[in-house]
């Protein structure tokens, strides 16, 4: 986010708008409206819907960090502990994610089983590697395209909704499926560790700052272009004509 008009500064013979952080303003996340922040530096809320602006997110990547890691090791007993179990006519075993997607395969109904795959597996899975892939960006100034970084963001923020297709399916045949004993189906610990698992993943994705993606870029640029300028002053130093 820059302010238009102001004064910049100078990198490689051109001048850069400033960003709007150097003038004491901040991009709400929620509507997106430029916030003229306190001179302290303390959040404040947006005028226009209300959510509360930082500058930047307090503990962005240590917060992130521990929610992913947390999100990650809940991943084990979310695919293997079951997930529901199936009473019909007295009979039933209990069932986990991944069996269940077999299940509908072999039944003939890939399409089913192709859907629960890509909202219990594939989705939490991707959300956690892109939310790693950034941080390791982040954290270690990794070179990167901050256009590619935002759009990986922007996709680890809009899937994680699709996850809780698989908790709407359980809770609605656990309320209605309820035959005594002819049918019966109830939820399973897995449920509950996968519940967590996309609570979790949804919080890392909001706890964590894009805004840092710019940062880091601006950072790594003006290292290079300080290098670049190091560089070439000392090449002046040392031409015939400075001896």
């Amino acid at each position: 986010m820059v302010a238009d008009g102001a004064p910049g500064q100078r990198e490689g013979g051109m001048k850069l708008p400033l960003k709007a952080r150097a003038r004491g303003m901040s991009c709400c996340l929620v509507c997106h409206q430029l916030v003229t922040m306190p001179a302290g530096g303390d959040p404040r809320h947006c005028p226009r819907c209300g959510a509360r602006v930082h500058t930047r997110i307090d503990g962005s990547l240590m917060v992130t960090w521990a929610l992913v890691i947390t999100g990650t090791l809940l991943l084990l007993p979310a695919n293997i502990l079951p997930v529901m179990t199936v009473i019909y006519l007295g009979s039933g075993e209990p069932s986990t994610i991944i069996s269940g997607v077999m299940q509908l395969y072999h039944a003939g109904l890939w399409g089913i089983a192709l859907i629960v795959f890509v909202a219990s597996i594939a989705v939490p899975v991707m959300k956690l590697l892109g939310l790693i892939i950034l941080l390791i960006q982040i954290q270690l100034r990794v070179p990167l395209i901050p256009l590619q970084a935002m759009k990986l963001y922007r996709v680890v923020s809009g899937i994680g909704r699709w996850s809780l297709l698989d908790l709407f399916m359980i809770s609605i045949l656990v309320a209605l499926v309820d035959m005594g004993a002819i049918a019966q189906v109830t939820a399973g610990p897995g449920s509950t560790a996968f519940a967590t698992v996309v609570v979790v993943t949804m919080t890392a994705a909001r706890s964590f700052d894009p805004r840092l993606i710019w940062d880091a870029y601006d950072e790594r640029r003006a290292a290079v272009h300080e290098e670049r300028d190091t560089r070439a002053q000392e090449q002046q130093r040392g031409a015939p004509g400075n001896a």
